[in-house]
């Protein structure tokens, strides 16, 4: 009688004849569905029922991590209040902080801020960057970290811009590199003792074509001094790193640089050089290899000993068996 009621015939609005499944046989239908393929089905209906889409937007609201943002690149002097404030625009806010050092209870620079709904948490992240004290700061969702799809080229967008005047603000570095692109995120870096700043900034980019055009520029007068654009992340601005075991030793007696030293040779006109500096710890060369043999080498072969007879003294004695044919030579 279930398994008839579960597969009743039902009429739809559009006069169609459907079957009614089982959520068992549902499940199974679904259940081997990739990702990407529920999302779009459940993006399909949702949009045709209004119903399944305040079902689909009841259930991501419940879990909290869909409702909270990550914001990073916050300035030291910003607190919880200015930075509710900011995100204040896109809906009611159920919580939010500034994470402070526990030591000297200074800003590290992030927060979080949770939305009561989450359609105000997608409204946020469509626009992820804020200017908030003076600073760009940006925002993803919190349960996915900082390794958001954009993040995959985030070395090619980031910029380092150094020689910068004490009395550059981080609105003067964004109004002036903002000709090139929209920035997702920048700031002039300061000291977190006296809040000062130390000379140098970062930008980062939303496209890698803007960060190229700040680097090509040939305009770089900021606050009356001439800047350094760069990668902020560019193998060729790191040192390279000396060889470890390789230590210059001076030689006694002798310079930096390698001289003749006519006098250590019999003839004058000869001269011999030497080096300035050798490599530490010498290490002596491989002993010679021992040359190859002409021939092969023969097996080892035992012999019985022999022992000579004692005989009496007479006239010669026949020669022994095998060298009867050789002569016999007295001395």
């Amino acid at each position: 009688m279930e398994d008839l009621k579960k597969r009743k015939l039902e009429e739809t609005n559009n006069g169609e004849i459907t079957v009614n499944t089982s959520e068992e046989q549902l499940r199974s239908l679904l259940d081997p569905l990739a990702k990407t393929q529920l999302v779009d089905l459940l993006s399909k209906f949702g949009c045709q029922y209004p119903s399944i889409a305040e079902e689909i937007k009841s259930v991501a609201s419940a879990d909290p991590a869909n409702r909270k943002l990550f914001v990073r690149g916050l300035a030291w002097n910003t607190t919880t209040e200015t930075l509710c404030a900011a995100f204040l625009e896109h809906g009611e806010i159920e919580e939010g902080a500034v994470i402070t050092d526990k030591a000297s209870g200074k800003s590290r620079g992030y927060g979080f801020v949770t939305y009561k709904d989450v359609d105000s948490t997608r409204k946020a992240l469509e626009a992820p960057s804020k200017l908030i004290d003076g600073r760009m700061a940006v925002c993803t969702l919190a349960c996915e970290g900082v390794s958001t799809p954009s993040s995959s080229d985030q070395a090619q967008r980031k910029l380092y811009i150094g020689g910068l005047s004490p009395e550059t603000t981080s609105e003067m570095l964004l109004l002036f590199f903002k000709k090139h692109g929209d920035i997702e995120e920048g700031s002039v870096a300061y000291d977190k003792e006296t809040n000062k700043s130390r000379g140098f900034g970062f930008v980062t980019y939303k496209t890698v074509e803007a960060a190229k055009k700040a680097i090509d520029d040939p305009q770089k007068i900021l606050g009356g001094r001439s800047i350094t654009v760069k990668l902020a992340d560019n193998p060729k601005n790191k040192p390279v790193q000396a060889q470890v075991g390789m230590v210059p030793v001076h030689m006694a007696g002798y310079g930096d640089s390698a001289k003749p030293h006519p006098h250590l040779h019999p003839n004058p006109n000869v001269a011999y050089t030497y080096p300035g500096v050798i490599p530490y710890p010498h290490q002596p060369p491989p002993p010679p290899a021992p040359a190859p043999l002409p021939y092969p080498i023969q097996p080892h072969m035992s012999y019985t000993q022999y022992t000579p007879r004692k005989e009496s003294m007479g006239p010669s004695a026949a020669p022994p068996m095998g060298l009867a044919n050789y002569h016999q030579y007295r001395l």
